[in-house]
């Protein structure tokens, strides 16, 4: 799966959360600008592991765009990978 697909799933877990697509972008911040909650959040970190079979921590104090959580899962992805022991 590339960058864009990973962007593509969370985008649709977000419409899913009733974000309006017009307002998903690469730098679009998930507090500050769609202003999820700390129940929204803990949502999106459940859909991203049931649907890519990630974990990535969304509660912590920095904000972050939909890029960088994009890359928060990529780095997730790659640390599962098999080859990534080798």
């Amino acid at each position: 799966m590339d960058s864009q697909n990973v962007m593509d799933t969370l985008k649709a877990i977000l419409t899913e959360l009733g974000i309006p697509k017009d307002l998903l972008h690469q730098d679009t911040l998930l507090r500050q600008d769609l202003q999820l909650d700390s129940t929204e959040t803990v949502e999106i970190a459940l859909s991203l592991k049931r649907e890519l079979g990630v974990s990535v921590k969304l509660g912590g104090r920095q904000d972050l765009t939909l890029a960088q959580l994009c890359q928060q899962v990529e780095a997730a992805r790659q640390a599962n990978s098999p080859n990534a022991a080798i």
